[in-house]
């Protein structure tokens, strides 16, 4: 018995050792709101504590005098009920001062909806368009376009590693934005309802295809700030991250300039001629971040729900109808249109990838430059 007690003992001391050192791993169990790093999270978390505190006051006076009035009125004392009815005073001052608690509490919470919907005079645009499961944006100021995806190795999603310290919130491309300037997002979809969400920015907007919503924000400080879709857009939902990065001006300038380069020499390489092997290992990349998803790593799909391409009539047919399908997609199913997504050597990598990987062995290959024309 008491053998027995000792195991339980060690095993809930164990459980809680595990449960302190999960880390990256694991949820913020914070017990408050975040305060964040934006003038708008500020006002937020400033409005959540002062409304705290007022219900807090109106508890400690309302239960104070419930729990006095219980323990000295109560029978056992002799205490006699009061009979009485109708005081218009007690009626007037109990309408007029929970009246004047709603109004004190909901001028500030409308000076802050008010300051979160004011997008005028922004030092920055982004196009923030939501796909499954990626991000994609679009810097309307400089021309710097690019698609965000999540950079957790597969081998960490199905416990064949350890898993990071930002597990399932790392991208390969993140949001560079500068420090105290105020960056407006106008967020969309392609396909379905998402929503981009960074905590410490203190604001969530959701991304709805054919509608444009606007968000803005203002960083403070320089950091990375991590979030995720917060709608349920799909089964790979939780793959779906947001990392923000706060750069100095300088250092973002840099940035852009750097964004600039790789796209020009993304453009030039469309141009040349590519080898099977160079266009075999980028298409592996490619898709790895953008279809393994549906059509699995090996290829065999998910029966009933995404086709296969080792094998299938598309990998294995004519050369054009794999690249059509590729680039706009098809209708009423959820295989998305690439051409907006993805460069020109991207999609002809990804293309010789499929028609040349799993035993499919075609032995063509697409050519960027026959991407570049068949837009």
């Amino acid at each position: 018995m008491l053998e027995s007690k000792a195991k339980r003992a060690l095993t809930t001391v164990a459980g809680l050792a595990l449960l302190g050192n999960a880390g990256g791993a694991a949820a913020d169990y914070a017990l408050n709101l975040r305060r964040g790093v934006t003038s708008i999270s500020h006002e937020a978390y400033d409005l959540h504590m002062l409304i705290l505190w007022i219900c807090v006051a109106i508890g400690v006076v309302v239960f104070g005098a419930m729990f006095i009035s219980i323990f000295s009125h109560r029978k056992s004392k002799g205490a006699q009920p009061a009979q009485f009815h109708e005081s218009t005073t007690v009626e007037v001052i109990w309408t007029i001062v929970p009246f004047l608690i709603l109004i004190g509490m909901a001028i500030p919470a409308t000076k802050a909806l008010v300051a979160m919907e004011d997008t005028s005079n922004s030092d920055l645009s982004i196009k923030v368009t939501g796909y499954q499961w990626k991000w994609g944006y679009e810097y309307l100021d400089s021309g710097v376009s690019f698609i965000s995806s999540l950079a957790t190795p597969k081998e960490q999603i199905f416990n064949e590693q350890d898993k990071g310290l930002n597990y399932l919130l790392e991208v390969d491309n993140p949001v560079v934005v500068p420090i105290n300037k105020k960056v407006r997002l106008m967020i969309t979809a392609n396909d379905v309802i998402h929503a981009w969400w960074v905590p410490d920015l203190g604001m969530k907007k959701d991304a709805i295809p054919g509608f444009v919503n606007e968000m803005w924000f203002n960083i403070e400080k320089e950091g990375t700030y991590r979030g995720q879709c917060a709608e349920l857009c799909g089964k790979d939902h939780g793959f779906m991250p947001i990392v923000v990065v706060a750069k100095n001006e300088a250092d973002y300038q840099k940035w852009i300039a750097d964004k600039k380069s790789e796209m020009g020499a993304a453009s030039a390489g469309a141009d040349r001629e590519w080898a099977m092997a160079e266009l075999m290992e980028r298409g592996k990349k490619v898709y790895t971040s953008n279809c393994a998803a549906c059509h699995q790593a090996g290829g065999a799909g998910i029966p009933g729900t995404f086709p296969a391409l080792k094998g299938s009539a598309i990998a294995t047919g004519p050369k054009d109808a794999h690249m059509k399908l590729v680039m706009h997609g098809k209708s009423g199913t959820a295989m998305a249109a690439f051409a907006s997504q993805l460069n020109d050597i991207d999609l002809a990598a990804v293309i010789t990838y499929e028609r040349n990987a799993w035993g499919n062995d075609i032995g063509d290959l697409v050519q960027p430059s026959e991407i570049k024309a068949a837009r």
